[in-house]
């Protein structure tokens, strides 16, 4: 009988991971409970919302979710509980580095301000590390619905505290508004502190935003990209560049970027050579985390164990581990195999 692998075990890096969209529900529930906070029915009822974000009422609406779930994290307890328990969750889906993505401005009003709540964000992935074993980093991220020097100050922020575990400078929210090139001098200052540029692009608009992200902040990693797939030179380009896009499967389909899971195009990224780094976004809203996401590839695209093995290897090789864990995590996927 033909032995099937459990993805869970395969190691991997999980490099698209949202701050608070990686809370557990029943995290969500108790902490509303705890500081007298109403949850929209959404939030509740035990499923993953009905969302569909292609249009700008469902966007409006995803983000809404969004905000009353960050409502809930209004001490440092709770961040603190927050990526312990992220870090859990990973572990158990076989991840053996993260990379959390955070913009501390959403956390800031409650934390004592910018800088507080980036050191209380930066306190807690200490913690969760020692606690739990697992490797873990931060990106900050700046919102493209708001001003580009916010994004600056974002950028100058994050480059101070590097030595504290920010690895990378992205760019979050949505895409059809605010311009990739607005965002050019903060991506700048990022790289120049030696961070590297992780902007989204490519999942609600086409293959544009891919392109705008690659010369315009000089992209060395993509969120979702996806959308390159309908450009043949892009994806060349990509591939051709080393350029990883973060594919985070569950989430395209529950908003609405594609009708089911075997429309995602893995295959089309996969054999252009375009290097993935598979990653669960906001488990909170989508329902699935990091070795869900393996599980599609597997069961919808006929991805074969070395494939999945491959794809693996893709994560770690964009991930900004150090070279002994990228050596650990490799050599771990190669037993996998075994």
């Amino acid at each position: 009988m033909h032995h099937v692998r459990d993805v869970s075990e395969l190691p991997k890096a999980h490099l698209h991971l949202h701050f608070t969209g990686s809370m557990r529900i029943t995290t969500l529930l108790e902490l509303a409970d705890k500081h007298g906070i109403h949850l929209p029915d959404a939030l509740t009822s035990g499923e993953p919302p009905k969302l569909r974000a292609t249009d700008e009422r469902g966007w409006f609406r995803f983000q809404r979710l969004y905000d009353a779930a960050r409502s809930c994290l209004r001490e440092p307890e709770d961040i603190q509980r927050l990526v312990r328990e992220a870090a859990e969750e990973d572990l158990r889906d076989g991840s053996g580095w993260l990379e959390i993505q955070v913009d501390p401005t959403s956390y800031a009003p409650r934390l004592g301000g910018l800088i507080p709540a980036l050191e209380v964000i930066l306190d807690a992935v200490d913690s969760a590390m020692r606690e739990t074993g697992l490797g873990i980093r931060v990106l900050v991220a700046a919102n493209r619905m708001k001003h580009p020097l916010d994004a600056r100050t974002l950028a100058r922020l994050a480059v101070r505290y590097a030595d504290r575990g920010i690895v990378g400078f992205g760019l979050s929210n949505d895409e059809r508004r605010g311009m990739a090139r607005d965002f050019d001098r903060a991506f700048a200052i990022a790289r120049d502190g030696g961070l590297l540029a992780a902007p989204h692009g490519g999942e609600l608009t086409g293959p544009s935003s891919v392109r705008d992200c690659l010369d315009d902040l000089d992209a060395s990693r993509i969120g979702h990209g996806v959308r390159a797939a309908e450009d043949p030179r892009l994806l060349k380009r990509l591939a051709d560049r080393g350029v990883t896009c973060e594919v985070c499967p569950a989430s395209n389909v529950a908003l609405g970027v594609y009708e089911k899971p075997e429309d995602v195009p893995l295959r089309t990224l996969f054999e252009a050579g375009v290097p993935m780094a598979l990653g669960a976004d906001d488990p909170l809203l989508f329902g699935s985390r990091l070795a869900a996401q393996y599980e599609i590839a597997r069961r919808h695209h006929g991805f074969t164990d070395a494939e999945l093995a491959e794809l693996a290897r893709q994560s770690v090789r964009a991930s900004a581990a150090p070279p002994d864990v990228k050596k650990k995590l490799l050599s771990g996927i190669d037993d996998w195999l075994v």
